[in-house]
């Protein structure tokens, strides 16, 4: 018997979910829509994002003190639920972390480019600095598809306007115009991946801008991944779970609350918000 509720108790731990802001919000969403039963902690860190223009070993240093901060929560897996930490950091947390999955971002969304897409096919990716910089996409791209054609662009401003609730405005589509009109007109590009989890936020907006596009959204892929991996381990969530989903940020801005509020479709009292700071 004691055995049978140390099992139990491993199986409905919760998942730790982190990201530098509210983007990550976009994979919460997904796991609490997919896989109801399982339970999510997560941590946005509003107070310093964005991580796409600063330097990799501030990446790093931040990454670290998040998921300690997570581990210290016994979460039974980790989810990188930004593409710039996943590019940076995801071989460091599974040496960090041997104990615990840490699944990634990248890997799950290539594989699904990789099953729509051929060598006909022209690939673009969007992404923040550090992403395109570190050719994760990219590579993962071609290792799956060798002959395609697989292009990258990195779109800086999208997080922070994201960030501050400047979607559904002329600024927000002039800004799509600013990155994409060339990228996606030169490269003829016909399939994008949308390499920020911010960006599935203004999805609606370049489906609109441009419609001939198909759109490989990341925050959804990586849930196959996540079951898969929870089956593997036998910890899927039973369905008598009680846990609550935790939202943790490093600044409980009034911003933060509004587009949680938003992303995750309810309302302030239904969500349990908490502030930490993890500063040095």
């Amino acid at each position: 018997m004691y055995q049978e509720n140390i099992t139990a108790l491993k199986k409905d731990a919760p998942i730790g979910v982190f990201d530098s802001g509210i983007g990550g919000l976009t994979v919460a969403r997904e796991i609490m829509r997919q896989i109801p039963n399982e339970k999510i902690i997560y941590f946005g860190d509003t107070a310093r994002t964005p991580y796409g223009s600063k330097a990799v070993s501030t990446v790093r240093k931040y990454t670290e003190q998040i998921t300690d901060f997570l581990v210290s929560k016994d979460v039974k897996m980790l989810v990188i639920a930004c593409n710039t930490i996943s590019s940076t950091c995801l071989d460091m947390l599974r040496e960090r972390f041997p104990q615990l999955p840490v699944i990634g971002i990248i890997q799950p969304a290539a594989q699904k480019v990789a099953s729509i897409c051929s060598e006909e096919n022209s690939i673009g990716v969007i992404a923040t600095k550090v992403t395109i910089n570190s050719g994760a996409y990219q590579k993962a791209i071609k290792d799956l598809v060798p002959q395609c054609n697989v292009a990258a662009k990195a779109a800086p401003a999208f997080v922070p306007l994201i960030e501050e609730g400047i979607i559904d405005n002329e600024i927000m589509d002039l800004t799509i115009h600013y990155y994409m009109d060339d990228f996606i007109g030169d490269g003829k590009i016909d399939t994008l991946v949308l390499g920020c989890t911010h960006y599935p936020l203004i999805r609606k907006n370049i489906e609109r801008l441009f419609p001939k596009l198909r759109i490989v959204d990341p925050s959804r892929e990586i849930i196959g991944r996540v079951k898969k991996v929870l089956a593997e381990r036998d910890e899927l969530a039973g369905r008598d779970n009680d846990r609550e989903n935790i939202f943790y940020a490093s600044d409980l801005s009034e911003n933060f609350t509004n587009m949680i509020e938003k992303i995750l479709e309810t309302e302030r009292s239904n969500l349990i918000l908490k502030f930490k700071n993890l500063e040095l």
